[in-house]
């Protein structure tokens, strides 16, 4: 008779333990994160419970005194991110490229007008905008295809996850608009008070 072989069965997650694979995946990924991803990470197919575990750390969060904030997108993803009056000060140390006000200036144009020609852009912007729409494209923050003897340049999903901001190109730009206040065409965007990442420091 053979002796049966001993396996030990994985026990159930606890929903301690699933918070806690939650949030590792919130911080690790550095983007936010939609149910399905989380809900691939800690074992669990329910919506409202996935919604239910972030919900709660994002509300651990909002209670304690750290400069960490989870939030709730709009489109339902959830994201673990410095909160705005710390990020200003640290951003020179973020490992992520940092864009110089030119190209950032360009990429602002770009996302508020998109899909636009680039010879539109070049047109506003000037001749220094081909050398930032290659840096932006090799970054992925944008991304082009032939019009003609033009291109035809819009935002990318990396962009999207980059600022924090919804892939619907539509509620994109409100978005935006909701934290840069336009000023003439001629000289892009000014920063607004509400500090985004996507403003010009001065």
């Amino acid at each position: 008779m053979m002796e049966a072989q001993s396996q030990t069965e994985p026990t159930p997650k606890t929903s301690g333990a699933h918070k806690q694979l939650c949030e590792a995946a919130l911080y690790v990924s550095g983007r936010p994160l939609d149910i399905k991803t989380i809900g691939s990470i800690i074992g669990a197919r329910s919506e409202e419970k996935i919604k239910s575990l972030v919900r709660a750390i994002s509300e651990r969060y909002g209670k304690s005194e750290s400069p960490i904030q989870v939030l709730e997108l709009p489109d339902g993803r959830f994201v673990m991110q410095l909160k705005p009056e710390f990020a200003k000060h640290v951003r020179k140390l973020s490992n992520r490229p940092l864009l110089t006000p030119g190209p950032l200036r360009t990429l602002s144009f770009i996302a508020l007008r998109q899909p636009i020609a680039q010879s539109r852009v070049i047109a506003v912007r000037g001749k220094l905008a081909y050398q930032h729409v290659k840096q932006l494209k090799e970054m992925d923050l944008i991304s082009y295809e032939k019009l003609g003897r033009s291109k035809t340049l819009r935002t990318t999903t990396t962009f999207a996850d980059y600022f924090n901001l919804n892939h619907d190109p539509a509620i994109m730009k409100k978005e935006l608009k909701n934290i840069l206040e336009l000023k003439d065409e001629s000289t892009g965007l000014t920063t607004s008070a509400s500090g985004s990442s996507l403003t010009e420091q001065s």
